[in-house]
């Protein structure tokens, strides 16, 4: 069965218009450029179309703005906790490992100068998806991929059917791997660094997929969507913006 699910117009930042970008993610070539979507090995980024809405099934890794203007990587713990502009990480400060970024790196704000004009993110014709359009997706997945049709148990047909630590709970992500997934998109669980409690230290790989929207929810934290290794639902919360979380993309 197919729905079609009206597309939100709420879109805080867009990333549209602007030039070529080339990224260089250490040993890796990765081209976000104007023509294509490319991922860090340098492979078009497969995408899903879930109702009126095409989604990246991999997660955002490349490390210039579309203009080609680097964005840090910043390993420091310190130096990340202070933040108010933009950068990323890989997990532990391992390449191997996920890329996280934080909000003002998906904000395009480059440098603390308020005369400096914000940078974009995305290659043309992609953006951040906001709120709304995560929840969207959300209910078009619960009514074409979740049996009996109910929210507190959607996490297993987004969930990756690897990566998850094992819980004793059905219909958690981390209790039968192998059947996750029913609807494509893959959430892997990478963790998240965080800011507050955990003074930029790294928390929860293998327990939580985590991903940024565009939409502010006070000045300094903007919202997120997850999935938790215990739970059957996809939870939404409010999380600091110099939080370094996963990303994934939409387009225009």
């Amino acid at each position: 069965m197919k729905k079609i699910l009206l597309l939100s117009v709420l879109i805080i930042f867009s990333c549209s218009g602007g030039n070529d970008s080339s990224d260089n993610n250490d040993n890796n070539d990765n081209n976000n450029n104007n023509s294509e979507l490319l991922n860090c090995d340098g492979n078009p980024v497969p995408t899903i179309v879930y109702g009126t809405q095409e989604w990246t099934v991999e997660n955002a890794c490349h490390t210039t703005y579309r203009d080609g203007t680097p964005i840090p990587q910043v390993t420091d713990n310190d130096e990340w906790t202070s933040l108010t502009t933009g950068a990323w990480c890989y997990y532990d400060n391992d390449p191997n490992k996920g890329v996280l970024y934080n909000w003002y790196a998906l904000a395009g704000i480059y440098d603390n100068n308020i005369e400096t004009e914000n940078k974009e993110f995305c290659p043309i014709g992609w953006h951040i998806p906001s709120d709304s359009e995560w929840s969207d997706l959300k209910y078009f997945i619960i009514d074409n991929f979740v049996a009996g049709q109910t929210s507190e148990t959607i996490a297993t047909s987004m969930a990756s059917n690897e990566g998850w630590n094992f819980w004793a709970s059905a219909g958690a992500p981390g209790y039968d791997q192998l059947n996750n997934n029913s609807s494509g998109f893959n959430a892997f669980p990478y963790g998240w660094r965080e800011v507050d409690a955990f003074s930029g230290l790294f928390y929860a790989e293998g327990s939580v997929a985590i991903f940024w929207t565009s939409t502010q929810q006070f000045p300094y934290h903007a919202g997120t969507y997850y999935l938790d290794d215990s739970q059957s639902y996809l939870g939404n919360s409010v999380r600091n913006k110099s939080d370094g979380i996963s990303v994934r993309l939409v387009k225009d």
